[in-house]
């Protein structure tokens, strides 16, 4: 079974980002913490969903190479069109924005970025709020019998990466 601290650090990176997104600051390149926390994000919830399939992932910060992974080994996650159009963008956010001086994230893109990649954390149920499919008492019963009994006494957003990773053996 996976380690889940992956989805939870990946939850924690784009909190981070909408703080930072959120803040008026006089300094442009503040933007750019925000951008890596967001690529950050999402290369957390590709390497998670893939090491949740069982897949030893390589040492990357290349989103593009993750998605083909993700599809690859059929790994349990609804990868958005956005996230597939942008995923270049993405991964340039990634050493650009910590090692490029001279370079600067678009407010714009990064008003769409925190938009979308929200949405790719809804549509795979990577939040607080107990995912739709659960709250059906049979399928919530379904991911309890994957679970060890020392997994099951856990909270909505645990339960919503158990179900990410089990999905396939609940359906």
């Amino acid at each position: 079974m996976c380690d889940i601290r992956l989805f939870r650090s990946a939850q924690m990176d784009y909190e981070a980002a909408a703080m930072i997104w959120k803040k008026p600051y006089n300094d442009e390149m503040i933007l750019n913490i925000a951008a890596y926390h967001l690529q950050q994000a999402v290369e957390k919830i590709l390497k998670g969903s893939l090491e949740c399939a069982g897949v030893t992932v390589p040492n990357t910060h290349r989103i593009p190479k993750l998605i083909k992974m993700v599809f690859d080994h059929n790994a349990n996650l609804i990868i958005t069109d956005w996230i597939d159009d942008h995923s270049e963008m993405l991964s340039e956010w990634e050493a650009q924005t910590r090692y490029n001086m001279d370079f600067l994230v678009e407010k714009r893109k990064l008003d769409t970025a925190i938009r979308e990649i929200q949405k790719f954390f809804h549509v795979n149920g990577i939040q607080d709020e107990l995912r739709a499919e659960l709250l059906n008492p049979a399928i919530k019963e379904r991911l309890f019998e994957c679970l060890p009994k020392a997994k099951r006494d856990c909270g909505n957003f645990e339960l919503n990466c158990y179900y990410l990773m089990f999905r396939r053996k609940i359906s």
